[in-house]
């Protein structure tokens, strides 16, 4: 490793909590340490863990993280691990707050917790402007309260990119979690900003065009994003009509396959469905309300859109040093369905990529789905 290496990842996959915090520390503990980030598949989630993580990085280091529902980690994916990444000082300094409970969270609150973070900044890296400043936020992904958190939160960011992923527990659907100060919190949001002078990119890419088949959502309650009924049928057999599959036969797999999309601003946003529901009725991973018209989704080929994606971010920053990866649990589904898994995470570790399988994705001041999103970092001049 190089002498001035200011980035460094590692994995575990041992599953005692102190010597999994061992381990990370060993690897990702450096000088001048700015930030740690770890993903921790929701069997590793534990008291003990985040107490044993505190303990071998010490209480003085910004370390913050979420639960998963796969790892990205040097090698490729990883799944019932961790993988962690970590930034030192000068190239890199960061800020953090905890959102205790995104359910009870608004405007005010989103200006209050950027300008904080932001007076941090300053502190630490003084003269540094806002197009030196990426946002990252990690979130709860049980809870639907994704766009109206990013949305607070883009207000007041204002030029500085936003990118993120919604905290997943590998499709079990009963806790999401959020690490942070020793300890890992439900229904909780972290927003992590940091400042460097490595040249980087905030990107999204997804991969699908817009069908022909149009579903209008004519019953549906917005709060739990559950849609009762399309096109005044029941949600769930009309859905699977107009994509040609059998009612019997929706799961997460064919979800992964058959997702929609819906215009804003004329813009394609994959709206994907979580499961189907005892009544018939759909639960998406996004938000949803009556008078939507949804539009199936034509599959492109994932890896190749992968590979377009690297190749376009090698041409602007060159060869990344490091690749924070947010990556839908759904194209993991349709990626292992595929047999695909042994390309792409030859390509993830090709490019430096960490990060995790979420059960959403934040950009800009948008909550979407079935995408890849994250920051690209490349060698500083």
């Amino acid at each position: 490793m190089p002498a001035d290496q200011k980035i460094r990842r590692a994995a575990t996959s041992l599953a005692d909590p102190a010597a999994a915090a061992a381990a990370l520390a060993d690897a990702l503990g450096q000088e001048r340490t700015a930030l740690v980030l770890l993903f921790c598949a929701p069997e590793q989630v534990s008291p003990a863990l985040a107490e044993s993580l505190t303990a071998a990085f010490g209480p003085a280091t910004l370390l913050a993280g979420c639960s998963t529902a796969g790892e990205i980690t040097p090698t490729g994916y990883g799944r019932g691990g961790i993988a962690g990444v970590s930034f030192a000082a000068p190239d890199f300094q960061a800020a953090a707050r905890r959102i205790p409970d995104i359910r009870a969270f608004g405007v005010a609150d989103g200006a209050a917790l950027v300008q904080a973070c932001l007076r941090d900044l300053e502190e630490r890296a003084p003269g540094r402007g806002p197009d030196s400043m990426f946002a990252l936020l990690l979130i709860d992904g049980l809870d639907a309260c994704e766009e109206a958190v990013v949305s607070a939160l883009h207000r007041e960011l204002g030029p500085i990119p936003l990118f993120g992923g919604s905290a997943g527990d590998d499709l079990r659907f009963t806790r999401t979690t959020i690490l942070w100060e020793g300890a890992f919190h439900p229904h909780s949001a972290i927003l992590v900003l940091i400042s460097t002078d490595h040249p980087f990119q905030v990107f999204k890419t997804e991969h699908f065009a817009v069908g022909e088949g149009k579903m209008v959502v004519t019953e549906a309650d917005p709060a739990r994003r559950v849609v009762s009924e399309i096109n005044a049928e029941p949600a769930a057999q009309e859905y699977a009509r107009l994509v040609g599959l059998p009612p019997g036969s929706l799961d997460p797999m064919k979800f992964a396959s058959h997702p929609v999309v819906v215009r804003v601003a004329g813009v394609p946003y994959v709206r994907s469905i979580q499961k189907v529901n005892a009544d018939d009725s759909l639960t998406f991973f996004c938000a949803i309300d009556e008078g939507i018209v949804l539009t199936n989704a034509a599959a492109l080929d994932l890896a190749q859109d992968l590979e377009r994606q690297f190749a376009d971010l090698r041409h602007e920053l060159g060869p990344p040093e490091l690749v924070i990866g947010c990556d839908c649990i759904l194209r993991g589904l349709e990626i292992r369905q595929k047999g695909l898994e042994g390309r792409i995470s030859a390509l993830m570790a090709a490019n430096n990529v960490i990060g995790f399988h979420t059960y959403g994705e934040q950009y800009h001041a948008m909550h979407v789905n079935q995408t890849f999103t994250g920051v690209a970092i490349g060698r500083k001049a």
